[in-house]
Order: structure tokens, then sequence, then C-alpha cells
């Protein structure tokens, strides 16, 4: 039996611009099986850890998905975006020199504990069937309902106007663009999510995953052993 079958995680390092769905369909290429999924999407323009689970372990998705998450990136103030981050282009802008370190450290607090989070409308969230990222490209209105989320820690970094640095460990279904574009919001300037991060999902870390370069070359090999044997 295929290995793969039998059950496995792989740590992923999702590469920037490679959707999800690209690590699993290179995976299942690799591997020669369908049943590849992963924990919890992360944006094209997003880095960092994707669990992937195949075979019999894909029933373990939800467990996986279910847990903590961490992420590090930056937002940009001064300007706001139709999808909340660099997937269309700043516009809105406002000027944000006024702004203190102080200031834009004190407003984190507002986001910190259970907060009601609007998700983007250019989101993987399905209404009617239909993926609304796919509604809001059509141009269909999209009405979308706020959420309870739990944001245990959001820090600043490191500030260099209009760019600013953060650490945020928050529950599943957190949008870290919304984070971006109400915090924008609450310092009157504006703002939207301009490079992210998933450093950890519960207990895995991204310093545990491999690049899928790393991936194809342990696969390969793993398959060429156990050819290997099966000919001895």
């Amino acid at each position: 039996m295929n290995p793969f079958e039998e059950g496995r995680v792989l740590l992923v390092n999702k590469p920037l611009r490679w959707t999800s769905f690209d690590v699993i369909r290179k995976i299942r290429g690799l591997i020669k099986i369908k049943k590849v999924g992963h924990a919890g999407t992360l944006d094209p323009l997003a880095s960092g850890l994707l669990i992937v689970c195949t075979g019999k372990f894909t029933k373990r998705i939800n467990e996986y998905m279910a847990k903590e998450k961490e992420y590090t990136g930056s937002f940009t103030l001064g300007a706001t975006t139709p999808t909340f981050d660099l997937e269309s282009r700043p516009e809105n802008f406002i000027d944000f020199t006024q702004l203190q370190p102080e200031q834009i450290r004190e407003a984190t607090q507002a986001f910190t504990g259970e907060i009601l989070q609007m998700p983007p409308i250019h989101s993987a969230i399905k209404q009617g069937g239909k993926r609304v990222y796919e509604l809001a490209r059509k141009g269909i209105d999209v009405q979308m309902e706020p959420r309870k989320v739990i944001i245990q820690k959001f820090g600043i970094t490191n500030i260099q106007l209009p760019v600013v640095e953060f650490r945020v460990v928050c529950s599943t279904g957190t949008y870290i663009r919304s984070l971006a574009n109400d915090f924008g919001a609450s310092l009157g300037c504006g703002g939207y999510l301009s490079s992210l991060c998933r450093t950890r999902i519960g207990e895995f870390t991204l310093d545990e995953a491999h690049t899928m370069e790393e991936w194809e070359d342990m696969i390969t090999q793993e398959k060429e052993d156990l050819k290997r044997i099966a000919d001895t």
C-alpha cells in the first residue's frame, strides 16, 4: 500500500503567491493519491505554515483547523484596499503623519480578547454554495455577518510609518486582513495588510516545516527507497 494512504501530516512552508490548493495539487501529483487536504487556507499573498494531511489522516483536518494560530506580518497605514490586502490597489489615502508610536500600540487593546469581526467580502466563505469572493468579483452585493473571534495577543513589534509590524495569536476563523482594516479605521487613517506569515498552528511551528522543494526531494527519495526494497 502507498504509505501516504495510511496517513501522514506534512508541515509545509507555503510559498508566496501559491494558493493553498496549489500545494495540495502538487502533493497529490507527487504521492499519487487523491485523498489530500489542508487544515486552514492561507491566502496567495501570505506565506508560512500549512498543515497538509494525507490518506486516513484527512479525518483529523477539523481537529487541526480548530487549533490556535500565530501570525507575524505588517500593516500599511494611510490607505485602504477593497480586499483589505495587496490583492487590490490602495485607495482612500489619508494623512498618517500625526500618529505617535504610543497611540499605535495602545490601539491594539481594543482588538484583544473576544471581539466581533466582519469577514472580508473577498474571502472563501460560502453563501448559497458559492465562495463570496467569486460573487464579489462579479459585482454581486454580498452581505456578511460579524463573527466572534478571540485574539489572545496582539502586539506591535516595529513601527516605520506607514508600515507597522505585528504579532498576533488568535482563534481559528480570525481574518488578519479584517484586523488590518479595522485597526487602520480605529486610528482614523485606514490600513491594509501588506505582508503575512503564519508561524504556528497549535503545537506545530513554522520551524518544523519544509519548503515545497524539500518535500518534493524527500517524497521522491522515499518512493525510490520503497521501490528498491520491493525489488530486493
